[in-house]
């Protein structure tokens, strides 16, 4: 049995607030010394336990009455709801902490980035999110370290490049076998690889994301008569 000023003590909680929950019938000492102190014992203190984690959660007072009332979840219940909830603000931190990274890799390229960058960072996050998992959020970031900003930049102006060429042979209706059409379809699927690094999640999610989305298709110039010219022209290169 301990005293309230003890628990106090010990807990962190104030001696007012633990007068408070005695007031309103949440957590009643189980008994009272000769001298009159209130005396909590291992029970009532398994409930204040209770009471704490069910309040760090959001759970108002009233709520937590209800559900510690005859029925309501025993200890270990509240714990594992607890820990559920956790882990779901872990994950909503590691987002937000891979959100700020991608924020920060792009700001590195320019110290004042202009409206259309700022733009570009909202469109990028906001398609992340709704494409790629966390797991692969990350993986993707630890993979730019890897690869590394110098040549990221060199393959960020190979793309427009190598799609302008691509668009090129198709409106000349040059069939995808040809060797040139090939070509481009090697340097296509170099530039992919290194990235993922052989990724096949990562490269379902941004095929699904071109498919998706005409905004993307549209600002790079890929759309699927494109992808589909370029598949058959990586098929061939296969054969040979």
């Amino acid at each position: 049995m301990v005293t309230v000023g003890e628990v106090a003590k010990r807990t962190g909680l104030s001696v007012r607030t633990l007068h408070h929950y005695h007031a309103i019938g949440l957590l009643k000492p189980s008994r009272r010394s000769d001298a009159g102190y209130r005396l909590y014992s291992v029970g009532d203190l398994m409930r204040l336990e209770q009471i704490v984690l069910l309040r760090s959660v959001g759970l108002s007072l009233d709520e937590i009455r209800r559900s510690l009332s005859r029925g309501g979840p025993t200890l270990l219940v509240t714990i594992e709801q607890h820990i559920r909830r956790l882990q779901q603000r872990i994950d909503h931190q590691r987002r937000l902490c891979l959100r700020l990274e991608e924020t920060a890799v792009r700001l590195r390229r320019r110290q004042v980035p202009t409206v259309e960058e700022i733009v570009q960072t909202i469109e990028g996050v906001t398609m992340s999110e709704k494409y790629f998992t966390p797991e692969q959020r990350e993986w993707m970031t630890q993979r730019r370290d890897v690869v590394g900003e110098a040549r990221i930049k060199e393959v960020e102006a190979e793309w427009p490049k190598l799609i302008a060429e691509v668009r090129a042979e198709m409106e000349k209706g040059t069939p995808a076998s040809d060797p040139k059409v090939r070509a481009l379809a090697a340097r296509w699927t170099g530039l992919v690889e290194e990235f993922t690094n052989g990724n096949l999640g990562i490269a379902k999610s941004v095929a699904t994301m071109y498919k998706n989305e005409p905004a993307v298709r549209q600002k790079t110039g890929i759309d699927s008569a494109m992808m589909e010219y370029i598949s058959r022209a990586g098929a061939f290169e296969g054969l040979q």
